[in-house]
Order: structure tokens, then C-alpha cells, then sequence
């Protein structure tokens, strides 16, 4: 019985990775269609976007029968708990690349990056892709530095989100209602994306560390050694 527990434990870590490669997939492939305003690219992150909702379901799923049936405690018991909320976090970012891609169709066959900003949300988009792909590296080998790299990121997407929002809101923005909506709303996206990330970081090193002490001020606890 613990041999089929620990499986199932496995098949968790397993397909936390899954799901996050979606995302990353989508995240990747949305971010070029709003800078290109390729639809047909926009279209498979929209259509897409059900395999990742269907995947976090099938996790969730697996972890409350796991609580229901193996009743696991201690470290067992944070590994579940912890899934069902990366799995969440993961179905929202998800969401976010989606909202991105439905920006690029709606304005389609015009680009939804309004002009003067296309340089802040191309780097805005890498910078996803990049956090995104580093997640996937964290869930895969649980290696908590990788966390540190997933913030700096952040911090990065921050600074660009702040800059759209000065833009827009500067006397020499010329960008009519319909731009300004776009510029807004897909830097949001952009930064809730990271945000998200951010959030599975933290409790991935709560995961490894059992201690949620330093978290809020970017230190990831150190294990002492034996």
C-alpha cells in the first residue's frame, strides 16, 4: 500500500510538470500573437486553454482522493495540499495567456500592441516566457534557487507594468479609448501571469522547507546542514 501511496504521490509531482509545460506553451504562444497579431496563433492558445482546465482538473481530482483514501500526514500531507493549490494558481495562468490571445483576435487584423509600447510588452512577453519555463524547472527538480530567479523576473514585470500605466497616463499619450484598454488590461495580464508564478515559488519552498519565515521578504529559508 505506502509503494502504490508513493506512486501516486509521483504521478502528482508528474503532472504539476505537465500542466505547467501547457502553460508555458501558451504563455510563449500568446505573447507572439499579440506582438505579431497572428489570429490563427491566437486561436490554438484560446482553444487550448480547455486541456489545461482539464488536466487541473484530473489533478485535483487525484489529490482529494488521495486525502480521502491514504488519509497522509506530515510531509505527505503538505506534498497534496500544496498540488491543489499550484494546480489552481497553474489553471489561472493558463487563463491569463488566454486573455492575452483574445486581445490579439479582437483586434485582429490590426496588432493590439498600441504604438510606443511595442518594445515594453515584447519584453514584458519574454520575460513570461522565461518565468514560466523556470516554474516548470522548479516543479520538475524542486531545486528552491530556481525560486529566486522566478522573483528577480517579477521584479522586472513590475517595473514594466508601472511604465505602461505612466505611459498611458502621460500628457503626451495620443493613444485613443480603444488602445489605452488594450495597453491596460494586457499589461495586467502580463503581470498577474508573474504573479501567479511568484505564488507557486513560495509554495514550492514551503513544500521543501516546512518554514513560510522569510518568504515575504524574498529569502528562501537554507536548510542547515547535518
Amino acid at each position: 500500500m505506502r509503494e502504490v501511496f508513493h506512486q501516486s504521490l509521483e504521478d502528482v509531482q508528474s503532472r504539476l510538470v505537465e500542466i505547467s509545460d501547457l502553460v508555458t506553451i501558451a504563455i510563449d504562444k500568446a505573447t507572439r500573437a499579440f506582438g505579431s497579431g497572428d489570429v490563427a496563433l491566437a486561436e490554438e492558445v484560446i482553444a487550448d486553454d480547455r486541456l489545461i482546465d482539464e488536466r487541473a482538473l484530473a489533478l485535483d481530482e487525484l489529490a482529494i482522493e488521495i486525502l480521502a483514501m491514504q488519509q497522509p500526514v506530515a510531509r505527505d500531507l503538505r506534498i497534496v495540499v500544496t498540488a491543489l493549490r499550484v494546480s489552481a494558481s497553474l489553471e489561472r495562468m493558463g487563463d491569463m495567456a488566454e486573455h492575452i490571445a483574445q486581445l490579439a483576435r479582437t483586434r485582429y487584423p490590426d496588432r493590439a500592441i498600441p504604438k510606443g509600447l511595442k518594445g515594453t510588452f515584447t519584453r514584458m512577453g519574454e520575460l513570461d516566457v522565461q518565468v514560466a519555463r523556470s516554474l516548470t524547472e522548479l516543479l520538475r527538480t524542486q531545486d528552491l534557487a530556481i525560486a529566486d530567479h522566478i522573483r528577480n523576473s517579477d521584479d522586472d514585470i513590475d517595473e514594466l507594468h508601472a511604465s505602461v500605466f505612466e505611459k498611458v497616463l502621460s500628457d503626451s499619450w495620443q493613444g485613443e479609448a480603444g488602445a489605452t484598454v488594450d495597453a491596460t488590461l494586457a499589461s495586467r495580464y502580463h503581470e498577474r501571469f508573474a504573479d501567479h508564478a511568484v505564488s507557486i515559488a513560495k509554495k514550492m519552498i514551503y513544500l521543501g522547507t516546512g518554514d513560510w519565515t522569510g518568504l515575504e521578504h524574498g529569502v528562501v529559508p537554507v536548510e542547515p546542514t547535518a
